[in-house]
């Protein structure tokens, strides 16, 4: 897929996310929650995940050459483990 022209933007059919093109090819990536990020975060959240070369064909972020380096923080984070206290009434031991 070619790269976006500076100034316009091009939606995805898959993920429905809209890539704008930049002046210097660092595309801004508009998510439909949070706020705009990079064609490598985009990358590591969704389009890694595409199987068939047809899902591949649609999708407008699997040149390499145009999405750079995917970082670390580019990747969901892990959820936060939650410890709850017992239920009133379980049989689960209290810590003493």
């Amino acid at each position: 897929m070619p790269a976006i022209p500076p100034g316009s933007r091009q939606r995805c059919s898959l993920c429905q996310v809209e890539i704008q093109g930049m002046v210097g090819g660092n595309d801004l990536v508009h998510f439909s929650q949070g706020a705009p990020g990079t064609r490598a975060k985009l990358w590591a959240r969704v389009c890694q995940y595409l199987r068939s070369d047809g899902q591949k064909g649609q999708c407008l972020n699997q040149d390499a050459t145009l999405r750079g380096t995917v970082q670390p923080n580019d990747y969901f984070a892990e959820a936060p483990v939650i410890e709850l206290p017992p239920m009133p009434g379980s049989s689960e031991p209290t810590a003493d």
